[in-house]
């Protein structure tokens, strides 16, 4: 893709050059304001107008790219954060409950009191 940008504005260079060497002889006069005229010739004029329209739709153009490509990192960064695991913060696990041992335990002690009287009657 570089290539084909470098001949373009190899080629376009030469036009101008053509242009130039062949209109040079001819010299205008622009009238800027009402009493203000220049007097110049014509590859410069064309030179002038051409830089006039390219200059601002390169800037704009420019502007644009910068902005887009904050743009795409901000969206690249906030999707890597959120899909990779924080490292700060551990990732919980399930509590561990033991196994009841019923062969380890005591025999329980009877129950001096009862609960409840009973009522003989």
């Amino acid at each position: 893709m570089q290539i084909v940008r470098t001949i373009l504005w190899v080629l376009l260079l030469v036009g101008i050059l053509a242009f130039s060497f062949g209109n040079w002889d001819r010299q205008i006069d622009v009238r800027i304001w009402p009493g203000i005229v220049w007097d110049t010739r014509v590859p410069a004029l064309v030179i002038v107008s051409f830089l006039i329209g390219l200059v601002p739709m390169w800037l704009y153009h420019r502007g644009v790219r910068w902005r887009q490509g904050r743009r795409i990192a901000a969206l690249e960064t906030a999707t890597t954060k959120m899909a990779a695991p924080r490292a700060d913060t551990p990732t919980p696990t399930p509590p561990v409950r033991p196994e009841p041992a019923t062969q380890d335990l005591p025999p329980e002690p009877s129950n001096p009191v009862d609960p409840e009287p009973t009522i003989k009657s």
